[in-house]
């Protein structure tokens, strides 16, 4: 049973250099790498490789600004609280606005 399978392609480091990598994909994926090159989606699987690089650190990148406004607003509730802010606080309501918020999420901004 083939477990994997080899695509070899390049990786842009820097605008102009070059490296060689050799990573390794489940058959299903390398399949999908051929056959969207045969139809002419892309030039090579590298330029593919290259397209989900950027995508995965667009993710990131996203991923990091989202966590980073949550530690604001952590540190502006924290800061609420030693200013004596903080009235009625009542955890079972944050828990529910919680809950509620995960079931019905804003789209990312």
């Amino acid at each position: 049973m083939k477990l994997g399978a080899y695509l070899s392609c390049d990786i842009l480091i820097l605008m102009s250099t070059i490296e060689r990598m050799t990573i390794t994909l489940t058959a299903e994926m390398a399949q999908e790498v051929r056959m969207a090159v045969q139809a002419g989606e892309y030039a090579s699987g590298s330029e593919i490789i290259r397209e989900a690089l950027r995508d995965w650190g667009y993710k990131r990148a996203l991923r990091e600004q989202e966590l980073e406004e949550l530690r604001v607003k952590v540190q502006e509730g924290l800061s609420d609280i030693r200013a004596r802010r903080v009235h009625n606080f009542d955890p079972e309501r944050i828990i529910r606005k919680g809950e509620q918020q995960l079931q019905n999420p804003e789209p990312s901004t």
